[in-house]
């Protein structure tokens, strides 16, 4: 396989050609926009708060509207739902949210003018009953999912509703599962078994996404699908709905989001997209917009058109670059050392009485003493010479290149030795633009450097697009956590709300934030309902997953070993359960989420 496949040209930005799909007037692909979308996270029995908060959510800019349905009750009351859309004048599309329930997506195919359903629990099985599956057996199963997909693809056929066959990690069947693994393939391969009973029906209103709560297992899963749907064939260019499941809120939210979401933007793979907050709903929306601008910034900033350098990672499978260890200003980086943090000597004394004061936030290298080269990745003389040097240096783009940061920063990693280990920085402007939106910094530091750490590329971080010293650090530090790179304080996998959920969700977080924001390395699930959890905890450590209305249910890995237990009780058990497994240590007096 091709490792530039997935894309075509690494170097110089083209927007994979997917089909059109119309989905209630709304075309996705083809030559349309980015959509945005967001999902409601009202009780869908409670008609006048689904219609109330799908209407507000069209209002702030949002293209498209999801509403789950997690039994048929539910999702015949979606006829209700679009029709107090309809009468508020509002022509939004609708989108059913299917799990485990065929006679669900039946209903809902009603109503909606699209259908999501997950292959992984969708009139599939999750008990592991046969641990190998022979040829034979596997295509029993296929056989039997044929038999309870075809009735809604009929039904989304006659009434000309769109599909989108939505595939989460951590949330694939056992038949999958024996096969390939809880893999990016095995998410890819989930997803093409459903598509093609629905091409056999001659069915083409489809999309594809591959979700996952780590940026890595993410881009790598889409990546893999976009080369197994050129693969398949030229008619298979289904269009690309993008997302992170999972990211949890506030910056570490939007940055996660940032990274997976920016990282195929970029490579110009997506055509519709939405942010996953665990706040509310309408929080989504300014966050998607101004990723999906910041990303067509970013592209439009030059190219590099005409390079054929071979491609300096791979991106199906992260393997990070070998740089050779050295050592600067008394840290060691490159080689298999943690990605470092750089400053300027400003930022640096702004807050070098107060280092103590930092936790984790720490500038580690400065940049004026640091003995960094910087370069041209096009200059060929700059690069023979750098590459004739005896010792390995410290190496990163220079300031002012008209150049996409992200395709820069891979042409400089395929012409530099491998021996030079490379500072990624987020701009190529030398200082931050007075007044610029923290926001935008945010996102352009997560898509920029995000994507690179999660190539592989990186030993070293410098963010030149803020301004503040300790929002500086706090932000690469932040991205280094988001992209699985550097792990400095709890991590955290957060369900957005949506009306399965089973507790507030946004409350949850913030105690459960509260009592465990200090245990260093440990990975936290918080998850509404039993169809976000337990699967797509994927890798976390421990869980906190709603069981019943005001009961939850913990998790040690994927397995549950308390139930019921009422709410109010449930975080200092969640407490106890770490402590059980020798993951507790007690805060310190003085714990800081970052500096000022």
């Amino acid at each position: 396989m091709n490792q530039a496949d997935y894309t075509g040209d690494l170097y110089r930005y083209q927007r994979r050609r997917s089909r059109e799909v119309d989905i209630g007037g709304v075309r996705v692909g083809g030559d349309n926009p980015v959509r945005v979308q967001s999902m409601i996270i009202s009780d869908t029995m409670d008609t006048g708060a689904s219609v109330k908060e799908a209407l507000e959510l069209a209002g702030n800019g949002c293209e498209i509207v999801r509403i789950t349905a997690q039994t048929r009750r539910h999702a015949a009351n979606l006829e209700h739902i679009v029709a107090g859309i309809r009468a508020a004048g509002c022509d939004i599309p609708t989108v059913a949210d299917i799990h485990f329930k065929p006679d669900a997506a039946l209903e809902a195919a009603k109503w909606v003018e699209k259908v999501r359903v997950n292959p992984g629990n969708y009139a599939d099985k999750k008990k592991f009953e046969i641990r190998e599956y022979t040829d034979g057996q596997y295509a029993d199963e296929i056989s039997r999912i044929a038999e309870q997909f075809t009735p809604l693809v009929e039904r989304c056929k006659e009434r000309g509703v769109a599909m989108r066959i939505g595939t989460n990690h951590g949330s694939l069947s056992d038949r999958i599962m024996n096969r390939y693994g809880d893999t990016p393939r095995g998410m890819v391969e989930s997803a093409l078994e459903f598509a093609r009973i629905a091409r056999d029906l001659e069915y083409h209103d489809l999309v594809f996404s591959m979700k996952a709560s780590n940026p890595k297992v993410m881009i790598e899963a889409y990546r893999l699908l976009v080369v197994a749907l050129e693969t398949e064939g030229p008619d298979w260019n289904y269009p690309l709905h993008l997302g992170v499941t999972e990211a949890g809120d506030g910056e570490d939210g939007r940055i996660k989001s940032a990274i997976g979401i920016g990282s195929l933007l970029l490579d110009g793979i997506g055509d519709t997209v939405r942010v996953s907050l665990t706040e509310d709903s309408l929080h989504e929306i300014p966050v998607a917009q101004a990723l999906v601008a910041c990303c067509a910034r970013q592209v439009a900033a030059g190219e590099l058109a005409g390079r054929s350098e071979a491609v300096p990672f791979n991106p199906f499978d992260y393997v990070r670059r070998s740089s050779e260890k050295i050592e600067v200003q008394g840290i060691a980086l490159g080689g298999s050392e943690t990605v470092r943090v750089m400053v300027t000597e400003e930022k640096f004394k702004a807050v070098a009485h107060k280092l103590g004061e930092m936790g984790e936030f720490q500038p580690e290298i400065v940049v004026e003493s640091s003995g960094m080269m910087a370069l041209d990745p096009r200059d060929d003389a700059a690069i023979a010479k750098l590459n004739a040097l005896a010792d390995p240096v410290l190496v990163t783009l220079a300031d002012d290149l008209s150049l996409p940061v992200v395709a820069g920063f891979r042409l400089l990693a395929a012409r530099v030795d491998a021996r030079h280990p490379l500072v990624l920085k987020d701009s190529l402007k030398g200082s931050a633009e007075p007044g610029k939106d923290f926001l935008d910094t945010l996102l352009v530091a997560a898509v920029n450097i995000g994507s690179l750490l999660c190539d592989g590329i990186g030993d070293v971080v410098l963010i030149q697009g803020e301004q503040a010293p300790g929002q500086t650090l706090r932000l690469a530090y932040n991205v280094l956590q988001a992209a699985g790179t550097r792990i400095f304080k709890t991590d955290y996998v957060a369900c957005p709300s949506c009306g399965r959920t089973l507790f507030d969700l946004q409350e949850t977080t913030a105690k459960i934030r509260a009592a465990t924001g200090h245990l260093k390395g440990v990975r936290i699930a918080v998850m509404g309902c039993i169809v976000n959890g337990p699967g797509e905890m994927a890798d976390a450590d421990f869980g906190y997953v709603g069981g019943a209305p005001e009961k939850v249910n913990l998790y040690v890995g994927k397995q549950a070993v308390k139930f019921n237990i009422p709410q109010e009780e449930a975080v200092g058990r969640l407490m106890d359960l770490i402590k059980e497994h020798g993951r507790w240590i007690d805060a310190p007096a003085h714990v800081t989420t970052g500096p000022a």
